[in-house]
């Protein structure tokens, strides 16, 4: 970004947002939104529910394409640094990565709201599933890997909403939304 431009503007929460595939212009607008509101990475992922399947060759003119939107995005809002998109990958070797962070998948069945997540949290990766959610075995294979299901409340989002919406709510609980300048 600006190399004279000395202000901090990431957040101090650190996100990883592991985002299945979505149709069209759906998943460009989720990385751009996710971008500009501090998502630090994002990966897309394959899941049993995704209707996209992508060649090697096509899938890296997507990932470039990606990169190009994330660049847009840290542009538009001024962070300093350019978040990494990660290759496309199965929803199951996503979640079998380990990391420090507190693991959640958005589910509109779990029992745990938003509100109830731990005080003090720095490290989040966040699961949000395909425009037909994941299936029970996809949920019961996260919950085997240590992510904990939360929702937002009684309604069922879009896949563009769920991302958008879990994040900045991510990011007044720990982040940096909704504090003025120090």
């Amino acid at each position: 970004m600006d190399a004279g431009c000395l202000e901090d503007r990431e957040s101090p929460l650190h996100l990883h947002l592991g985002q299945v595939i979505s149709r069209g212009e759906r998943m460009e607008f989720t990385i751009q939104k996710s971008i500009e509101l501090g998502v630090n990475v994002l990966t897309p992922l394959f899941s049993e529910r995704c209707s996209i399947k992508l060649s090697e060759e096509r899938s890296e003119k997507k990932n470039q394409q990606w990169r190009k939107i994330a660049i847009a995005a840290c542009e538009q809002c001024g962070r300093n640094v350019i978040p990494e998109i990660r290759a496309a990958m199965f929803l199951s070797d996503w979640c079998q990565q380990q990391d420090d962070s507190l693991k959640l998948t958005l589910d509109p069945q779990a029992k745990k709201q938003m509100n109830t997540l731990p005080l003090s949290v720095d490290k989040i990766r966040l699961l949000i599933g395909s425009e037909g959610g994941l299936s029970a075995d996809e949920i019961d294979m996260t919950f085997n890997n240590g992510f904990e299901g939360i929702r937002m409340g009684p309604r069922i989002f879009r896949t563009e909403t769920a991302a958008i919406a879990a994040i900045t709510a991510l990011q007044l609980q720990f982040g940096d939304l909704g504090r003025g300048k120090k």
